[in-house]
């Protein structure tokens, strides 16, 4: 395995452990922001995949939040900078599209471990993984509708392949909440636990899938994911039509109300 070290030196934003052998431990860290996804961090889950699929000894990547907590999406300091820097915006557009095709394309297996809030980028990876390991009261959220802007990221690629087309419309267009238990009833995620369970019962599962056939598992996320490759010209369209947003009206509303912790007044 790449030493530590290196992972965290070139990605700095994020933390990394070994807590098994060929399992590598990717931890959203920002104490005091629920694990908000910055620029850095933004950058650095965009460019990651690629860099530990090449890692002959990592057979297995668990990713969790620091903390109680999975991520509660974009910072709202990166969201301003979208909004009026168009060199920040087509930068951070290109960083979410590869952050998504780059964790489908990674040949090792992912496990996520879902605690507390998951919500926006964060949420891409946890449900972009190949099995989700979510606690109870987890509470995951897509967010971007109450932004002001439609929801991208990984939604329209994946949620209406895990929980069919009509839960993902409402969930996604009236920003209503999932907890993990009703996520898992949903499809949304692979399995649910207790919170205190969920990172035991996730690492329990990623030494499980160390143990096995590197070459089978590859190659079984790789037939798999081509259900997701299929959708890609669904995504893309989202993911445009998102960004098509920060230059739009309703997203400084969006951005002002969730500063003020209140409900968005769209104008009409």
């Amino acid at each position: 395995m790449i030493a530590l070290e290196t992972y965290q030196a070139r990605f700095s934003s994020l933390s990394f452990a070994e807590p098994k052998a060929g399992v590598l431990e990717v931890i959203l860290e920002k104490p005091g922001k629920l694990n908000a996804a910055d620029a850095n961090m933004h950058t650095d889950l965009a460019s990651i995949w690629p860099v530990i699929d090449g890692d002959g000894a990592v057979r297995v990547v668990l990713v969790r939040g620091g903390g109680k907590n999975f991520s509660s999406g974009g910072d709202f300091s990166l969201i301003e900078d979208m909004i009026g820097n168009d060199a920040v915006l087509l930068r951070v557009w290109k960083e979410a599209r590869d952050l998504v095709y780059n964790i489908v394309n990674c040949g090792k297996p992912v496990v996520s471990a879902i605690r507390g809030v998951a919500v926006g980028a964060g949420l891409a990876v946890a449900l972009l993984a190949d099995i989700s390991i979510a606690g109870k009261k987890a509470r995951i959220l897509d967010g971007h509708v109450k932004l002001g802007v439609a929801a991208g990221d990984h939604a329209v690629i994946i949620w209406p392949l895990l929980c069919g087309l009509a839960k993902a419309k409402y969930h996604l267009m009236t920003n209503t909440p999932i907890s993990g238990e009703a996520a898992e009833r949903m499809g949304l995620v692979s399995l649910c636990v207790e919170d205190d369970d969920v990172y035991d019962k996730a690492l329990q599962t990623a030494v499980q899938l160390a143990a096995g056939s590197a070459s089978a598992l590859s190659f079984t996320k790789y037939a798999l994911n081509n259900w997701l490759r299929l959708a890609g010209p669904n995504f893309d369209a989202s993911l445009a039509l998102e960004f098509l947003g920060f230059r739009l009206p309703d997203v400084k509303e969006g951005l002002e109300s969730a500063r003020e912790k209140r409900p968005p007044n769209f104008k009409a």
